[in-house]
């Protein structure tokens, strides 16, 4: 079946917008840790300075259980997603760098400044990016170490609190119990600063595919959520089987412990009824090339969602990106 969109709010027009729960954060100040693991603070060593933040980064608040296992995944994948960046402009780096050799010999002075020109920006992209990943490669690296530090703090008090009660293990539990409390502190910090290099996640409306599933008249509302990020867009079948929605594109910041959850619900007048709601994972999502994701609504299958994804890789990689064409990659969820 084949899908015919038209968006009644055209992207030119409205333009895209962020999610209204990030604000900006303040310098942290830096803090001294137990004398007995002899290290200074996380946050005094590294500079985290960037416009975007997290609520949970903000001074005295709560602190949440961080997730090694998941952060290693995103890293590895987020790693693997700026290389592809790397290697892509790279090789267009050399291309033109040929390009200009034969440009120099045939002395087109016009086109050879052209050359010249995007040539030193794609020099300057790399260097950005190269920057970027091991400014990630330095944040993970952190974060091992605060993992390693918190775990044997917590080996050491259950060591101790197998022990017979004195006065020296008891203050030795109260010094153990601050230095895992600080390193889950200085964690789940390096975590929050990890996601403001995530970049960003662009994602395009490609409409409902349901055979005779949809029929002409019938209105749906797409609810998509990653963590405090929500997009609610609203659609219609028409009668030459072509769909109306009121967006078409929506950026999200990645998050690295939040899964992407979509939910459909068909509107029949004053009453709602639900399609059905699925998750999906966002490790995948970290690639160059455009995703077109079929997501299986109903558990049979009779209703899917399909959308692009596009990820752009950001916190500071602010050259423009290699063109696109049609996604290459197709996933079904």
């Amino acid at each position: 079946m084949s899908v015919k969109l038209t968006f009644v709010s055209p992207g030119d027009g409205g333009g895209i917008s962020r999610s209204c729960s990030f604000t900006g954060f303040s310098t942290v100040q830096s803090r001294k840790l137990a004398k007995s693991l002899g290290r200074s603070s996380v946050r005094s060593r590294m500079s985290l300075k960037s416009p975007k933040a997290y609520n949970s980064l903000q001074k005295g608040a709560v602190i949440w259980d961080p997730k090694p296992l998941q952060v290693k995944k995103i890293f590895e994948a987020l790693k693997k997603g700026l290389n592809e960046y790397l290697e892509a402009h790279q090789a267009e780096l050399d291309y033109l760098s040929g390009r200009h050799k034969d440009t120099k010999r045939n002395s087109r002075l016009a086109f050879y400044y052209d050359l010249d020109k995007q040539i030193r920006s794609v020099e300057r992209y790399i260097r950005k990016l190269e920057f970027h990943i091991s400014k990630v490669e330095e944040l993970y690296e952190a974060y091992c170490i605060q993992c390693r530090l918190r775990d044997g703090a917590a080996n050491m008090k259950h060591a101790f609190s197998l022990s017979p009660s004195t006065k020296a293990s008891r203050e030795s539990l109260v010094e153990l119990y601050k230095n895992f409390q600080e390193c889950t502190e200085d964690m789940c910090f390096i975590e929050g600063a990890l996601e403001v290099h995530l970049g960003e996640f662009h994602l395009k409306m490609k409409g409902l595919v349901g055979f005779a599933r949809l029929c002409p008249g019938d209105q749906y509302e797409v609810f998509v959520r990653l963590g405090r990020q929500k997009w609610r867009l609203k659609g219609k079948i028409e009668t030459d089987d072509s769909q109306t929605w009121d967006e078409e594109e929506k950026i999200f910041i990645p998050n690295l412990h939040e899964k992407l959850e979509i939910k459909v619900t068909e509107l029949r007048g004053l009453a709602t009824i639900l399609v059905g709601v699925v998750t999906c994972d966002s490790i995948n999502f970290f690639t160059t090339k455009p995703q077109a994701i079929i997501v299986d609504i109903t558990e049979l299958g009779t209703i899917k969602l399909q959308l692009e994804v596009l990820w752009k890789a950001g916190a500071g990689v602010g050259s423009p990106l290699l063109p696109h064409s049609n996604p290459t990659s197709c996933a079904y969820l």
